[in-house]
């Protein structure tokens, strides 16, 4: 497994067509291997997201099982004529080998919160974003012990709120997207609607093996997205 990170170069044309449609920039997430592993959920998948702390700074970060070749979007989307600029790939695996139960880590998720309702009696279930900061708190919650960790739940002093304020995690960057989708045997445009919101907090894992596939495979719809990729990074 190898994490990947690239900077996004925002002020090229190129980077702001990527950035102006989730499918535009799967497909080329997807091009930087030559032989993409399948995606029928038989093991690790390519996950990617996309980072901004800052206006200036946007970064992807790609998760996968081989290793990319990430020239094309240094040409289209980075500083092509810069020695420096480029991207920066890791071996995952051997960061994955060292997780143990109980230990504590920082995390990130970019994450499509979403639940099967049905309006009517009898009528087929609907799939419906959840859009309130409490629900899409709820959604994370109810996957955790399936995902191998448990959210930090904070101390009765140091909650602000009687309530929606036991955890150590903020939801936030709420995001509605809408983009069109060609299939792939008709070539008929389809539009695509979803929401996302990012995760962050801190997480104690509960079982380790279920936590790799989660940070694998990803958690959530969307996947081909930029949604799903949850990543850690150590307690501050």
């Amino acid at each position: 497994m190898f994490l990947t990170r690239f900077r996004v170069n925002t002020a090229r044309a190129g980077a702001r067509r990527l950035l102006s449609s989730p499918q535009r920039l799967h497909a080329a997430v997807m091009m930087s291997f030559a032989e993409p592993p399948p995606r029928d959920g038989s093991g690790p998948r390519v996950l990617w997201r996309l980072d901004s702390d800052t206006k200036a700074k946007l970064l992807l970060y790609i998760v996968s099982p081989a290793r990319p070749d990430l020239t094309h979007l240094v040409e289209q989307a980075g500083w092509p004529t810069s020695p420096a600029a480029g991207w920066d790939t890791y071996g995952y695996g051997g960061f994955l080998a060292t997780l143990t139960e109980g230990d504590i880590w920082a995390f990130r998720l970019t994450a499509n919160p979403v639940h099967n309702i049905r309006l009517r009696a009898g009528e087929q279930t609907k799939r419906t974003a959840h859009l309130t900061p409490r629900h899409q708190t709820r959604w994370l919650l109810d996957r955790q012990l399936r995902a191998g960790f448990n959210v930090v739940e904070k101390t009765i002093e140091h909650r602000l709120l009687p309530e929606g304020d036991e955890h150590e995690l903020i939801v936030h960057k709420q995001r509605g997207l809408l983009f069109t989708k060609q299939e792939e045997d008709s070539g008929k445009q389809n539009h695509v609607s979803l929401t996302t919101a990012t995760y962050e907090g801190r997480l104690r894992i509960t079982d380790p093996d279920a936590l790799r596939r989660t940070l694998t495979s990803g958690l959530g719809k969307a996947k081909a997205y930029g949604c799903g990729l949850m990543t850690l990074a150590p307690v501050r």
